[in-house]
């Protein structure tokens, strides 16, 4: 029987590529969206031409009813759930942190930390035998945000990441006993369309020269990092932060 795989944020990016090399190592993805059905529906179908397992569903991470609902009909229809992948998450417009409203730290803290302690908790309560589930693997996405700190660009996406690696700190700990692996992995400068969210869509570009390497990396070097981390190779990985930056 091929183990679940929820990926929130499956639809476009480093989620759909996760989503791919997921289902190549043998997992049945549920790929997560909010709004982007088609895109993920279309991730859905590529997985499923390739002779994998998949299907869609929908929600915002943000909401606690929408995340106990994907959690709910992973368990209806699958009857477990063996890993997730936290990488839904947005990145905000470009600028200094003395311009933001509460709205916009508020609204990046929801998606990106909340979200990610919404999935979290959802999943223990499948994973962990407390109640009645057979351990499993989490990987939270974090950002070379986190250490750097975005200053001059999106400060509160920074510390909203700073969050997430915290929250992977303390609930690796605290599930170990339960057979519960908790990783995140910590992009640098990826080619992904979420940059043109924050009103700089030539930010790749721009930044690429002061990367180690010489070069921004891809979603599928990053998605290799994160199967990684949920494959039984890591059995003895937990509570790590995996730098996918090309040494920025």
């Amino acid at each position: 029987m091929s183990k679940i795989l929820l990926v929130t944020g499956g639809s476009r990016g480093i989620g759909a590529a996760t989503c791919y090399a997921a289902a190549r190592d043998g997992w049945r993805v549920v790929v997560h969206y909010r709004s982007a059905a088609d895109a993920a529906e279309a991730v859905a179908a590529g997985i499923r031409a390739g002779g994998g397992e998949a299907e869609a569903i929908g929600g915002d991470v943000a909401s606690e009813p929408d995340v106990k609902a994907i959690f709910a009909h992973c368990k209806r229809r699958h009857g477990r759930l063996d890993g997730l992948v936290n990488n839904a998450g947005i990145l905000p417009q470009i600028g200094r942190l003395a311009d933001f409203d509460l709205a916009r730290w508020n609204r990046t803290f929801a998606v990106n930390a909340t979200g990610t302690f919404l999935c979290c908790r959802e999943a223990v309560r499948m994973m962990s035998p407390q109640y009645g589930g057979q351990g499993g693997a989490i990987v939270n996405l974090s950002s070379m945000a986190a250490v750097l700190g975005a200053p001059n660009e999106f400060i509160d996406y920074g510390a909203s990441k700073g969050a997430v690696e915290s929250l992977t700190t303390g609930l690796a700990r605290e599930l170990g006993p339960d057979g519960i692996r908790v990783n995140a992995v910590r992009p640098g400068l990826i080619s992904t369309d979420i940059h043109k969210s924050s009103g700089d869509a030539a930010r790749v570009e721009r930044l690429a020269g002061g990367v180690p390497l010489g070069r921004p990396g891809t979603p599928e070097e990053t998605a290799a990092a994160i199967v990684w981390l949920l494959s039984e190779a890591a059995s003895y990985v937990t509570g790590s932060v995996i730098a996918v930056s090309g040494g920025r």
